[in-house]
């Protein structure tokens, strides 16, 4: 047994929810998560979250795209099987437009799709623990993760913090 828990607050409304993130970051305690039935506008910046860095490994999986689509029709071209077309260069860079933006486009989407799922945790396979049922039709939950060393007064600080912003119900459940 690992020993990992999870304590989290159920909220009833987005604001309260909101107000509440705001009020237990500033306490010092570190949410593990907050899981909403939809969008809460505003909630990333109250949880302090980063921006995401998706865009960047968009543009270096479409540059290896470029990169490949480029260097496996030259080295077709010039090396493998050169074959003179009318007097034409081998190298011929217009005609390979084409194929270079499709391998581009290809390798961005499925490598931006890959790494996605990756860094949310939705590989296939993988089974994720609902801590309450109401959390995805109209309760908003915040988590925090705690494991064998938290004490019990950590604990206690938690749930006083959860219930002075506004949590209408407490749970701790294992993660096993």
């Amino acid at each position: 047994m690992s020993g990992k828990k999870v304590l989290f607050g159920l909220f009833d409304d987005e604001h309260v929810l909101l107000d509440a993130v705001k009020g237990v970051r500033a306490e010092g305690f570190k949410i593990t998560e907050v899981m909403t039935p939809f969008p809460v506008h505003g909630l990333d910046e109250a949880m302090g979250l980063r921006m995401t860095k998706l865009h960047s490994a968009g543009f270096l999986f479409g540059a290896t795209g470029t990169l490949t689509a480029l260097g496996f029709i030259t080295w077709i071209s010039t090396v493998n099987y050169p074959i003179n077309y009318g007097g034409k260069p081998y190298f011929s860079l217009p005609a390979w437009i084409p194929i270079t933006f499709e391998l581009t486009v290809l390798f961005a989407a499925v490598g931006m799709t890959l790494t996605y799922l990756y860094l949310n945790r939705l590989a296939p396979g993988i089974k994720h623990r609902i801590l309450d049922e109401r959390i995805t039709s109209h309760m908003f939950a915040m988590s925090f993760e705690i494991d064998a060393d938290t004490s019990d007064a950590r604990k206690a600080e938690i749930r006083k913090a959860l219930e002075a912003n506004g949590a209408v119900e407490i749970h701790e459940q294992d993660l096993d």
